[in-house]
């Protein structure tokens, strides 16, 4: 799989695709690129299923530019996208800050998106915290991301508990527990692991980190009851970083929707979680059923 350029009708973007079968648009949070998309995407079966990675504006390869810096151009571009790409409809797999595009897509454009997997994913207001001194190091300068590639080497249980306390409440002994079985797991442990690497607040991500942050402190409704594709939402309970309070509200505001909660759950549980398998396994199913041409499916 190679990376490139798509130059569509509202403005090039990164896109990277994988296998055959149901299209999924597969949107990275914040921050991202294509790189976290990539991991985000594994666990759908080539034969199975299309995987349309792409960098969000801003990110890696994606260019952001004063014109189009809204949520709303967003979603206007991963449309174009489809049609640069002669994809009448597909599914989509929004996580975090993927969120907002994902569903303002489904609400500008309810004819191309057939159904969504919104995992942790940010539905209203969202502020970014003040980040910690080392948070700031790890995550905002060029050493502590070449400090987190060296501990994702050379010492990988550091870096996955590390992770997990980051993204989430859990502590003590159920987090030392909950790292370990990540640890011995070979998918989640190499999804963690690349994870980490992936959410640097500098460099080719700082463009769409920052439009991000303001665009998400700004939001005063994403208008969710006009969704009317069926959405499944995943989330887990000791979530820090987008608080579960985010996919409730969702739930009750949303037509068609179904909530799973993973409980004790941090922000990276889809991936990271004793029924992280479990989780996905919902999410290839529902994607599946709805797709363009399923018979029952809400696709046309």
């Amino acid at each position: 799989m190679t990376a490139r350029i798509e130059r569509t009708a509202a403005g090039d973007i990164e896109v990277e695709e994988r296998g055959s079968g149901t299209p999924v648009l597969v949107m990275h949070g914040s921050p991202g690129g294509i790189d976290a998309a990539r991991v985000m995407g594994e666990f759908l079966p080539e034969d199975r299923f299309r995987s349309i990675a792409l960098s969000r504006p801003g990110y890696l390869g994606t260019p952001l530019g004063a014109d189009d810096s809204s949520i709303d151009h967003e979603a206007d571009l991963l449309a174009a996208l489809l049609d640069r790409l002669g994809v009448e409809q597909a599914g989509v797999l929004a996580w975090s800050g993927g969120g907002p595009a994902a569903y303002r897509l489904a609400v500008r454009h309810p004819e191309r998106v057939t159904s969504l997997v919104a995992v942790a994913a940010v539905s209203a207001r969202w502020v970014a915290p003040a980040p910690s001194a080392s948070e700031r190091f790890l995550f905002g300068t060029r050493a502590g991301q070449r400090l987190t590639a060296l501990l994702a080497r050379h010492s990988p249980a550091r870096l996955i508990e590390g992770a997990l306390a980051g993204e989430g409440s859990v502590r003590g002994e159920e987090l030392k527990a909950l790292a370990a079985e990540v640890l011995a797991d070979p998918a989640q442990r190499a999804a963690v692991l690349a994870f980490a690497t992936t959410v640097g607040t500098t460099g080719r991500r700082r463009a769409g980190w920052q439009n991000d942050v303001v665009n998400f402190a700004a939001i005063d409704s994403l208008e969710l009851g006009r969704v009317r594709c069926p959405v499944l939402l995943i989330h887990g309970d000791a979530d820090t970083d987008a608080a579960i309070d985010f996919s409730h509200s969702a739930r009750a505001a949303l037509t068609e929707s179904r909530l799973i909660v993973m409980h004790h759950g941090t922000h990276l549980a889809f991936y990271a979680h004793p029924n992280a398998a479990d989780a996905q396994d919902e999410a290839r199913t529902f994607l599946a059923a709805n797709a363009a041409g399923t018979p029952g499916s809400t696709g046309r």
